[in-house]
């Protein structure tokens, strides 16, 4: 009987210190997740994480609750292209903004939670979108034909460990 004790206990406390160890790493990847950088558009400073790789770009703002003022969420694109973006798990009322090769605002569209029907941009030239809180533009004075500065992706880019020309970008 003793045995059956002993050997249970020590199957609790090696299944205990499996779930920390797991909780551990699930935490550092949620910070890596969540790094931000300083960007400017326009005359405002946000603070962005970056949405760089295909991976990154799927998983988006997905089943987050919440998202400070002047914080946002940048998709980098290798090509300006035509995009459409949707709110697949993403609880959050967004605004999305569609900008150019050059950096600059296009257009901007309102998003719903949930909605699965997409927001597609009118442009066929978007290689930037910036995520931000529903009515945060309009909220910030953004303006269509503000711009984002190339050379800071560029740097976003780098110290994410990226190559900047990857992405047709200065270095």
């Amino acid at each position: 009987m003793d045995l059956i004790i002993k050997t249970t206990l020590a199957c609790l406390i090696i299944f205990f210190m499996q779930g920390c160890k797991r909780d551990d790493a699930d935490k550092a990847s949620e910070e890596l997740e969540k790094e931000f950088f300083d960007l400017r558009l326009g005359m405002v400073e946000l603070r962005v994480e970056a949405s760089v790789l295909a991976e990154e770009r799927e998983r988006g703002l997905m089943f987050r609750n919440s998202m400070a003022a002047r914080e946002g969420m940048l998709f980098v694109f290798e090509q300006g292209t035509k995009q459409r973006f949707w709110m697949k798990n993403t609880r959050i009322p967004l605004d999305i903004g569609y900008f150019s090769s050059t950096g600059a605002l296009s257009e901007v569209h309102r998003a719903k939670p949930h909605d699965l029907s997409g927001v597609p941009s009118r442009s066929r030239d978007v290689k930037f979108v910036l995520e931000l809180n529903a009515g945060a533009y309009k909220n910030l004075g953004i303006r269509i034909g503000d711009r984002i500065s190339l050379s800071e992706v560029s740097r976003i880019l780098k110290t994410r460990g990226l190559n900047p020309r990857d992405y047709d970008l200065p270095d």
